[in-house]
């Protein structure tokens, strides 16, 4: 083993991704202008994760019918069971495809009640923690901000789909940014 191998621990690998750095570049780039256009068309974004989701639901409800039909999901839960959930995921895989504002309203809304479900549980939690622990006064404010953003969901559902696509959108910039970072690096070891 040479002094290289052995100082680096994996040569094979970094090799081959020092070899295909240019990959990780066009991941990246992908990825900003993904979050870059996210910021300038929200509304496209929320379509398209909304049709997404309704491929997904549509998919799912398919094979839950599949296996109602087969009888090979017994295991899991009764096969009438699986039909109604298999029933249930093409609805709402159909509507997200032929009325994806409502789709796109109806997650939001599930997004809303979560949140402030969760706030509710964290402030609960922390009434009943401050006796054995320190700090539980964080708990109940990620609580009551859980319960405030729930509340501005539900309140200004408009403003809460543009929110929930810019922090998506700010992922993929930081996520595309990280792998062009990484990909310079990579292409600077391969000389």
């Amino acid at each position: 083993m040479s002094n290289m191998e052995a100082h680096h621990g994996h040569p094979p690998l970094l090799h081959a991704l020092a070899a295909n750095w240019w990959l990780l570049l066009l991941r990246g780039i992908a990825a900003v202008l993904f979050g870059v256009l996210s910021f300038f068309w929200p509304g496209i974004t929320v379509l398209t994760l909304t049709l997404i989701w309704g491929a997904y639901a549509l998919m799912d409800g398919i094979f839950a019918i599949g296996a109602a039909l087969s009888g090979k999901g017994r295991q899991i839960a009764p096969r009438w069971w699986l039909a109604v959930v298999g029933i249930a995921g093409i609805l709402a895989g159909l509507v997200a495809f032929f009325a994806p504002g409502v789709t796109a309203f109806v997650l939001l809304m599930c997004l809303a009640a979560w949140s402030i479900v969760t706030g509710i549980m964290q402030i609960i939690g922390a009434i009943r923690l401050r006796k054995e622990i320190e700090g539980e006064l964080w708990l109940a404010l990620s609580g009551v901000f859980s319960i405030l953003f729930g509340a501005v969901l539900i309140a200004a559902p408009g403003a809460g789909l543009v929110t929930v696509v810019w922090i998506i959108a700010i992922f993929a910039i930081v996520f595309g940014i990280a792998n062009i970072a990484l990909a310079f690096r990579l292409r600077s070891h391969n000389r």
